[in-house]
């Protein structure tokens, strides 16, 4: 037995799951120690369960403290940018591009010094250790707790971060130290951005596995617990402490995957409908399908294995204008129960507007009873037009497909969608984000740019799919359950020695006890 816990700005859910059966789920409010919130919702499963704590065999917990901490520009360190690349990379300092008010807030604390490589291992100039030390002298007089390192193509040629690593820890001791090619892919100024944000968040994931691990202790839980990466898979609390940056996003792919399981679909397009907004993703073998491009995480330009989510501006407590014409994208929020007409509120919002339409029974429908029939009609034909416009969007052909309604705000989608083979909405979709917290698997992961000069292909591939494989098993995965889920190759014409990038993903069930 296992649970899954989603830990929300809102609310906090969790799901008691036997196998891939659901057992008992519930949601909670999120408090701001988030251990109590926690507490709360263990109580409530495990109480309507009857299950002893002792019976829990692992807890997987998804959260969005991190994401929205970068967002709010809250409890973030002041960070030294340390960039390995000079003469090159001069033009371009480290967050450049970056918005002001996080910039100000992490320091521009900024270093650039001799070193990298070129991208088949070439020093583009030796590394200046005399340099490193000035800096490290510098970082220790302003007191300085945490430092991200970068190297030109250090996914390909680690050595130089390391060494830097090295010589700011004789140094300064207690730093935080967040090097880029363990966290970034190919890709310099997106993997430079995401070091640094995972430099900034330090100090709060300890805090927040620390408080994970109290709310496991309070209930006398002693099973492992893990946490949910942005790509469907799971990391050990020792390493989201090192590597915050990596739950990013973790939300829309607990939901996604937990609709997959829900309504027995592998291939289709999930809706998960909040509060606020709708995430649309698309799953593919069960997983979403992930971002070719460049993510925008609070104004900053990442490279992180995030899933392709389109977020549209419908939910639950959207606010409804022009007698049912105009929806979102602000909404009330969490303040639904107070706002909201059959909460006794003076806003007008979609939930209203189900209610009055006799399609749930929710709060006082007697509030609602004066809407007129025509803004009733026009709201949720606007409601069902903006879902369906999203899912569009989302697809890669024309082809219609399954689409699985989840999140708390489903039951705003009442009619079939054009653009879908079936509309399903499974049982326990309020709750699919903690179930799919609760069947994450392990992943491990290859993106590198290899030399094909001298071998072939085959051979190249096969090297990448075993180090993929041995990755996943590192980080936890049985390995007789490990498979190849995804390769991508991408031949660099303007490299020398038939250069081509590959990325190679594995999976596994992970290995409980």
């Amino acid at each position: 037995m296992r649970i899954g816990i989603d830990v929300g700005g809102t609310n906090t859910d969790a799901a008691l799951m036997d196998g891939m059966r659901v057992v008992a789920s519930c949601k909670s409010p999120t408090t701001g120690d988030v251990s109590s919130g926690i507490v709360a919702a263990l109580k409530k499963v495990l109480g309507d369960s009857q299950v002893e704590p002792a019976q829990i065999e692992a807890v997987m917990i998804g959260t969005t403290h991190f994401t929205n901490a970068v967002v709010e520009r809250r409890r973030l360190l002041e960070v030294a940018a340390v960039r390995l690349g000079l003469p090159a990379t001069r033009a371009l300092p480290p967050m450049t591009d970056w918005p002001d008010d996080l910039a100000d807030t992490l320091g521009r604390h900024r270093y650039m010094v001799r070193g990298g490589h070129e991208f088949d291992g070439r020093e583009i100039s030796p590394l200046d250790e005399a340099e490193i030390l000035r800096i490290a002298g510098e970082m220790k007089a302003k007191g300085l707790k945490s430092a991200a390192i970068t190297s030109v193509f250090s996914p390909v040629m680690p050595g130089m971060e390391e060494r830097a690593a090295e010589i700011l820890r004789n140094e300064i001791p207690d730093i935080a130290l967040s090097l880029s090619h363990e966290i970034g892919r190919v890709g310099f100024l997106e993997r430079e951005n995401a070091s640094i944000m995972n430099a900034c968040l330090a100090e709060l994931s300890k805090r927040v596995i620390a408080s994970f691990r109290q709310a496991l202790r309070d209930m006398n839980i002693t099973a492992p617990f893990y946490i949910s990466q942005n790509d469907g898979t799971l990391m050990t609390p020792d390493h989201v402490e090192r590597y915050p940056v990596l739950t990013f996003a973790s939300g829309p792919t607990n939901s996604m995957r937990g609709a997959a399981l829900l309504a027995g679909e592998p291939d289709a397009m999930v809706v998960d409908i909040g509060g606020t907004t709708s995430d649309v993703g698309m799953l593919m073998q069960g997983f979403p399908r992930e971002s070719a491009v460049a993510v925008d995480i609070g104004g900053v330009r990442t490279n992180f294995r995030m899933p392709d989510v389109l977020a549209t501006g419908l939910g639950g407590g959207s606010l409804v204008r022009d007698d049912g014409a105009r929806i979102g994208p602000d909404s009330v929020g969490y303040e639904i129960t107070e706002k909201a007409l059959v909460f006794g509120g003076d806003t007008l919002t979609t939930t209203d507007i189900v209610v009055a339409a006799g399609l749930e029974d929710i709060g006082d429908r007697s509030r609602v009873a004066r809407i007129p029939a025509a803004t009733i009609e026009t709201a949720l034909t606007t409601m069902h037009r903006m879902i369906d416009e999203a899912v569009d969007r989302m697809k890669t052909s024309a082809e219609p497909l399954p689409v699985i309604l989840v999140g708390g705000g489903s039951i705003l989608i009442s009619r079939d969608l054009p653009s879908a083979s079936k509309v399903i909405r499974p049982e326990n979709a309020a709750v699919a984000n903690a179930i799919g917290a609760a069947i994450a698997q392990v992943g491990g992961e290859v993106d590198r740019i290899f030399s094909l000069e001298g071998t072939s292909r085959e051979v190249v591939l096969e090297g990448a799919k075993r180090e993929a494989s041995a990755n996943a098993v590192a980080a936890g995965a049985a390995e007789g359950t490990v498979n190849i889920m995804d390769i991508e190759e991408v031949p660099l014409a303007y490299l020398p020695g038939s250069a081509t990038r590959i990325r190679v993903k594995a999976v596994g069930d992970l290995v409980i006890g």
